[in-house]
């Protein structure tokens, strides 16, 4: 009775015309039970806060919302401890986005809900792709038959042609799009390119494997942990 006055008093701003239900459950593990309530719902979109936990507990006992991100079927927006508070009672229009497209199935998708958010609110929408060697390119630059200058070149030449291509036409009728390709540590460069660019939502793709999770985490979830604005996170079904 308690959970449950609280999450009505928290749902106080929320205009009369939007339908609230209230839900509160009791279960072994948080994680399984979120993703059971979203098969229960329907829902096509979950939000969630990240208190942004780090060290041991992150490395070995993970987070709700990373454990989430990994199953759930539908977008979810992760809203960090950093990221703005939003005035009750105020509509939420993002109005510059960032969208981190690798060019995997996920990001492609990501890139088309980016798209249609900017389209709605008539946004600056940025496209980003990412290069990132392998270390051992710069450790060792003096590789026989490398030319990384010219490795470096073309690696961006493509990426800009790719992002270009990418783009519909008619939506630059309907927001403003900019595409950009840097090289380095893909989450590194996201959330530099966020800050830079003072966006108020980052757009990505979830489609690594349990086994690539667990031993080197993941782009997607380094950009949660560090992020000041909230993440949209959109994984393949």
């Amino acid at each position: 009775e308690r959970l449950l006055s609280d999450l009505r008093r928290m749902a106080a701003a929320v205009p009369r015309d939007v339908p609230v239900e209230f839900c509160i459950q009791e279960a072994g593990f948080v994680h399984e039970e979120i993703v059971a309530q979203l098969g229960a719902t329907h829902a096509d979109l979950l939000v969630l806060g990240t208190h942004g936990r780090s060290g041991f507990q992150r490395l070995f006992l993970g987070s709700v919302t990373e454990k989430v991100i990994r199953k759930t079927p539908c977008p979810t927006l992760v809203v960090p401890p950093r990221a703005p508070d939003v005035p009750a009672g105020s509509p939420i229009q993002f109005r510059r986005i960032l969208c981190a497209v690798d060019f995997s199935e996920s990001s492609l998708d990501a890139l088309a809900h980016a798209i249609n958010m900017a389209e709605e609110a008539d946004a600056q929408l940025t496209v980003l792709h990412v290069v990132e060697f392998p270390p051992m390119l710069n450790e060792e630059p003096t590789l026989p038959a490398v030319d990384l200058s010219r490795l470096r070149e073309a690696a961006a030449s493509d990426g800009r042609r790719k992002l270009e291509e990418l783009i519909p036409e008619e939506a630059r009728t309907y927001c403003t799009v900019d595409t950009a390709v840097v090289e380095g540590r893909a989450y590194r460069e996201i959330l530099r390119q966020a800050t830079e660019r003072q966006s108020d939502l980052i757009v990505m793709g979830h489609g690594r494997g349990a086994f690539d999770l667990l031993l080197f985490g993941s782009t997607t979830h380094h950009v949660i942990r560090a992020s000041a604005c909230p993440v949209l996170i959109v994984r393949r079904s």
